[in-house]
């Protein structure tokens, strides 16, 4: 799953699509015809094209193309002009696309800039449109509301974000696994310290978990706040952040993580030269549609774990991660048809054989329940751990608001500081509240 973007390219659109504004109103977008904004060919036969923008690989979109086929076999008076790239120019593109008043009927999205979109005007709402969203969870179809509730974005699929454990690594080291239904935030410390003492150097205990900003999710959730309030503000404390930062300099410090220098790398290495991935360690975290890929490096079975302090906060921090969301132009020259082409990727089972776990586990919990079957092992292990933990997850994290993509750089700098001393988890917890503030300001 790709979980990270250019930060640059939110304050782009903004400028770009504020500077168009000067001139006139954004034209309509989408397919060429009939331009009113009501008109569709589903009703009466009228022969229409809509475009689908997306990323990804040359494997995404051969079966993109294929999910395409199989929704004008079944409306073949609707013809769906594929319009894809990759991950590192997307965004650059949809931004000329919206300053040109040009966006694509049906645009496939990332959280950090949902909200730019929907702030400009450009985005739909698919529940006026008619979405059927009822075999979705709530949480995960609110996840895709704006602030005035307006829904916006649907989600293709959805991971959670957990502890990838290595049991052989446990196992080599004489440490238990824990008990992740009961678990604390002081047991999660004293167990990694434990696992790189008495593997004798073998593992390390847990990789560094202070770069990663959805453990500070959590830990906030767990607190009764929100990284990001329904205000679209910083809504963690400082205490808070103070405690995640602080918890990250102990285990450095026990050995039960690396120390400054390979924690740094290991954070920009990927998943497949993570610590558990190289055998190397017991535990890192990860979103749970990235097992896959672990398990696969490590050549032996991993495992999921709850994130330890759900059983004694306030309440429980776990939350559904949308892998990505489908919106429609809200001057889609079509939206009827594009809509209808948004239900079928997320409702249609056809679509779901097709997609399998490649934009996240299915949404459409019904559809997720057919494509089971046809996951690989490590997927499958993957959709029963969401699946457990999803009883446990009490509403959804609100919209990022704009420039909440510059969180991750910001995060993973401050924590640099952090770990080579530079900084206290006090100072650096302030300077975190300081810089995430000002750049969503």
């Amino acid at each position: 799953m790709q979980v990270h973007g250019r930060p640059t390219a939110v304050r782009r659109l903004g400028a770009t699509v504020a500077a168009v504004a000067l001139v006139g109103t954004l034209a309509a977008c989408g397919s060429s015809g009939d331009t009113s904004a009501g008109s569709t060919g589903s009703s009466d036969g009228d022969q229409v094209t809509i475009t689908f923008s997306w990323w990804g690989s040359d494997t995404r979109h051969q079966v993109t193309q294929q999910v395409i086929d199989a929704f004008e076999a079944e409306h073949p008076n609707i013809t769906v002009q594929p319009d894809y790239t990759s991950w590192d120019n997307y965004f650059e593109k949809m931004n000329v696309a919206a300053a040109g008043g040009d966006l694509p009927d049906v645009i496939t999205q990332e959280e950090r800039f949902l909200a730019e979109y929907a702030n400009r005007g450009l985005l739909a709402d698919l529940e006026d449109l008619g979405l059927d969203t009822g075999d979705i969870d709530p949480a995960v179809v609110d996840s895709g509301r704006t602030g005035d509730g307006e829904l916006v974005g649907i989600a293709s699929g959805i991971s959670v974000h957990a502890p990838v454990a290595d049991p052989a690594a446990f196992e080599a080291a004489g440490v238990d696994m824990p008990d992740d239904t009961t678990w604390t935030w002081d047991d999660y410390e004293e167990i990694a310290t434990q696992v790189s003492a008495d593997s004798g150097g073998e593992y390390y205990g847990v990789q560094d978990y202070s770069f990663l900003e959805p453990v500070l999710k959590i830990i906030a959730r767990q607190n009764g706040e929100e990284v990001f309030d329904e205000d679209g503000q910083v809504g963690v404390s400082e205490e808070t952040v103070a405690s995640w930062f602080q918890r990250s300099v102990d285990l450095r410090d026990s050995g039960g993580e690396p120390e400054a220098s390979l924690s740094i790398e290991l954070n920009s290495a990927g998943v497949e030269r993570s610590l558990p991935a190289t055998n190397a360690g017991a535990m890192a975290w990860f979103w749970s549609n990235q097992l896959e890929a672990i398990q696969s490096a490590a050549g032996r079975d991993l495992v999921l774990l709850r994130p330890p302090g759900e059983a004694d906060g306030s309440r429980t921090g776990t939350f559904l991660k949308p892998t990505m969301y489908y919106s429609v132009a809200a001057k889609s020259a079509h939206p009827e048809e594009a809509a209808l082409f948004v239900d079928f990727l997320v409702n249609s089972q056809t679509a779901g054989d097709l997609i399998l776990s490649d934009r996240g586990l299915p949404a459409n919990e019904t559809v997720r329940e057919g494509v089971l079957p046809k996951l690989s092992d490590a997927d499958q292990v993957g959709a029963e751990f969401v699946a457990e933990i999803s009883e446990t997850v009490v509403d959804a994290t609100p919209v990022p608001p704009v420039g909440s993509g510059e969180t991750k750089q910001i995060t993973e700098r401050i924590n640099s500081d952090l770990l080579f001393d530079r900084l206290t988890p006090e100072q650096a917890a302030k300077r975190w509240i300081e810089e995430v503030s000002a750049a969503i300001s």
